[in-house]
């Protein structure tokens, strides 16, 4: 059995779409892409699903606080879960609230020390990295997300490149699917289910380049 492990934020975990900050909802796994590309992918394939709501790549967080920092929880997630076929990485998206000010390049330089620190604790790890889908300053999250448009430009092209460097696959999630009109940042469950379906084909790619 090959295992995969998805590391994530809120649209891993399965975050419905927040009229306002501080909702909680989760769809049902029925509805949750890593549920549904585990499904996909069949029994020979384990998916451990680590989203977690708000992380960040390398930040904590002053006003939501809790562990959401990715880079201080990965030493300890990924010797609890080997031994690991395959790391997928969408985070980026939390780097995005204005309370962190960085730019594109500086958030696709995070997920490489992300893919930097993994390999040191499993050396030769396969990495996926997904680019996050482009938030929208629109709905219950618009004043959390205050200039995110703009920071976010060139997101997909930085850690595209990030990829090609550390010799990672690449998804960009945003060529597939698109944010909920009510908040900006999280998903629609079809589009948890139709990005399963892209996943399950990208993964098992992966999973047999590195076989």
């Amino acid at each position: 059995m090959q295992t995969v492990l998805i590391y994530g934020d809120s649209n891993t975990h399965g975050t419905k779409p927040l009229q306002r900050p501080g909702q909680s909802e989760r769809f049902s796994p029925a509805h949750r892409w890593p549920a549904v590309m585990a499904a996909q992918l069949g029994p020979d394939v384990r998916v451990i699903d680590e989203g977690l709501p708000g992380r960040t790549t390398v930040h904590d967080d002053p006003i939501e606080g809790g562990a959401r920092n990715g880079l201080s929880v990965l030493p300890a997630i990924l010797p609890s879960h080997a031994p690991i076929d395959l790391l997928v990485i969408m985070l980026g998206t939390n780097d995005l609230k204005s309370r962190f000010s960085v730019t594109s390049w500086e958030i696709a330089r995070s997920v490489e020390r992300l893919v930097l620190a993994a390999r040191a604790e499993l050396p030769g790890l396969a990495v996926l990295i997904v680019a996050p889908v482009p938030v929208r300053e629109v709905g219950g999250l618009k004043e959390v997300y205050v200039g995110a448009e703009r920071r976010q430009e060139g997101l997909n092209a930085h850690l595209a490149q990030i990829a090609k460097a550390q010799g990672c696959g690449f998804v960009d999630a945003g060529s597939y699917i698109e944010v909920s009109d009510i908040d900006g940042v999280h998903w629609d469950a079809e589009d948890h289910v139709s990005f399963a379906a892209i996943m399950a084909e990208k993964v098992a790619d992966q999973l047999g380049a590195e076989a």
